[in-house]
């Protein structure tokens, strides 16, 4: 039996119409064409399964089937394990006795990736693309181009970086004319490259919820704005500080004494910036009622954590000894512990004594 195997690995046909998914049979497939056609006349996967009909009957030498078979809109893998499941869903329901072979049927190259999955369940013998005539015409590359800019995802991918190539030669004579260094054509450059490489990998959404959550923060009256923007400042003096220790150090320094320097320098004030920006988050929890004691571990576990490291640099520079090495190990160690166990008996003893206030029929009343 053959077994004419139309692909829409994105789903269109489930997405966009009331069609249940796989298809098998040929005025089932029929209906989903025209289901599919009456939602979106523009979709080429209309033309793939108007096509395996058509090759479903052409074909009258042997047993035929006709199926469609569909993925999921979120990404290859994904897509690719969903057109496998249906496969075999449309293996199974075929009452044959001889073997199976497969004719797919797709309207791209990106359906065509399925095909290794659907070969690793039954025998292709070949894969169809539909492609219309109509696309091919010189008449028709008005209209696709028009279809492309009124797409906002490809009007995004593909004019904002055309744009941003046909600015570089204007700036170019904008610095010459107004005798502005080479340096400052290499700034706006390597700006346009970041624009460039953050709409590439996405970032502008993260930059966005980023805005947002700040934009909130603002309204919301939360301590921790402030927090982070001091311990953004606390952040960049320790980087000037460990960079000023490691040059302050003789040379010749091995590598493991160069990031000994640049640690011992910065880690002070590293870890006041983690213990403020600590502090803020804890102070919000308890200002919106979703505070618990063991977020007070955090400002304890930063200041352990830069005592070990501070400790640690300092022992490889060679300005403290063994001994103060494990008084400082042991000490960060004993915070942490002590910490941890304090807040955790704290918020038990919290949470049962109000467990005891409501009893077993709620708030006990007075």
């Amino acid at each position: 039996m053959l077994l004419v195997l139309c692909v829409d690995l994105d789903d269109d046909l489930g997405r966009k119409t009331d069609v249940e998914t796989p298809v098998v049979g040929r005025d089932n497939v029929v209906d989903a064409a025209v289901a599919l056609a009456q939602a979106d006349p523009e979709d080429s996967d209309v033309n793939v399964l108007f096509e395996g009909v058509h090759i479903a009957d052409g074909i009258d030498d042997e047993p035929v089937e006709v199926a469609a078979v569909t993925g999921v809109d979120a990404g290859d893998v994904a897509a690719n394990r969903a057109v496998g499941e249906e496969v075999d869903t449309v293996l199974a329901s075929l009452a044959a006795s001889e073997d199976v072979r497969a004719l797919v049927v797709t309207d791209g190259a990106q359906d065509e990736s399925v095909v290794p999955v659907i070969r690793s369940r039954i025998r292709i013998d070949g894969v169809r693309r539909v492609v219309v005539r109509q696309a091919q015409d010189l008449e028709s590359m008005y209209y696709t181009i028009k279809q492309v800019l009124d797409d906002p995802e490809t009007r995004g991918t593909i004019l904002v970086p055309l744009g941003i190539l046909l600015l570089i030669y204007p700036l170019t004579i904008a610095v010459d004319s107004l005798g502005l260094p080479g340096s400052a054509l290499g700034i706006i450059s390597g700006l346009l490259g970041l624009y460039v490489l953050a709409r590439g990998l996405g970032a502008e959404r993260l930059l966005d919820e980023a805005v947002d959550r700040a934009t909130s923060g603002f309204y919301a009256g939360r301590i921790t704005i402030i927090t982070y923007v001091v311990a953004a400042a606390l952040l960049t003096i320790g980087g000037v500080s460990g960079v000023n220790t490691l040059e302050a150090q003789p040379d010749p320094l091995s590598p493991v004494e160069v990031l000994a320097a640049l640690v011992n320098g910065a880690v002070r004030w590293f870890a006041a910036a983690g213990i403020t920006s600590s502090l803020g988050r804890v102070t919000d929890e308890y200002l919106h009622d979703s505070f618990k004691w063991r977020y007070l571990n955090a400002p304890f576990y930063v200041l352990a954590i830069g005592a070990v490291l501070h400790g640690l640099s300092a022992f490889f520079l060679g300005i403290q000894d063994l001994e103060y090495l494990a008084v400082v190990l042991t000490g960060g160690t004993l915070l942490g512990l002590a910490s941890t166990l304090a807040f955790a008996v704290a918020e038990s003893r919290l949470e049962t004594a109000e467990r005891h206030n409501q009893g077993p029929g709620g708030p006990s009343s007075e």
